[in-house]
């Protein structure tokens, strides 16, 4: 059984699919928390802070023509303050498919709404060989 909490962010999060495909910075600015820490797959380590992570889907629009988004076993879990998600994201353009990532994201009840206070995305690696591995699948 789904919680309201559970339900609330999964809005969100299909409001961040949302804002995506549809390019819209202005919607997205709408889901992060001002003080936002994103530990994205673009260097540096982190990005502090909304314009930091506005500035990360800015170079994604400006690469790709279309952008979809998929998420896969997404799981919730949420207090009435805190609540993370977490599973399998897909950021493609249209025409190539994208790499399957680990995503989570940790959100913060904010007056009542449910904004992203902090996200990581990871790519699994094969350490002995030092590269990413981009061909796995949820």
């Amino acid at each position: 059984m789904t919680t309201p909490h559970e339900a609330a962010i999964t809005a969100q999060i299909n409001q961040i699919i949302h804002g995506l495909r549809t390019k819209d910075l202005d919607h997205l600015a709408q889901l992060y928390t001002p003080d936002v820490v994103s530990f994205d797959i673009d260097p540096p380590l982190q990005h502090v802070g909304r314009a930091a992570k506005l500035k990360n889907w800015e170079r994604v629009f400006a690469v790709f023509q279309d952008v979809n988004y998929e998420l896969r076993d997404l799981k919730i879990t949420a207090g009435d303050e805190i609540a993370f998600a977490h599973g399998f994201g897909r950021l493609s353009n249209g025409t190539t498919a994208g790499s399957w990532v680990r995503v989570t994201f940790c959100f913060r009840n904010v007056d009542g709404t449910w904004l992203i206070a902090h996200d990581q995305v990871s790519v699994p690696s094969d350490m002995a060989a030092g590269r990413a591995i981009t061909d796995l699948e949820p």
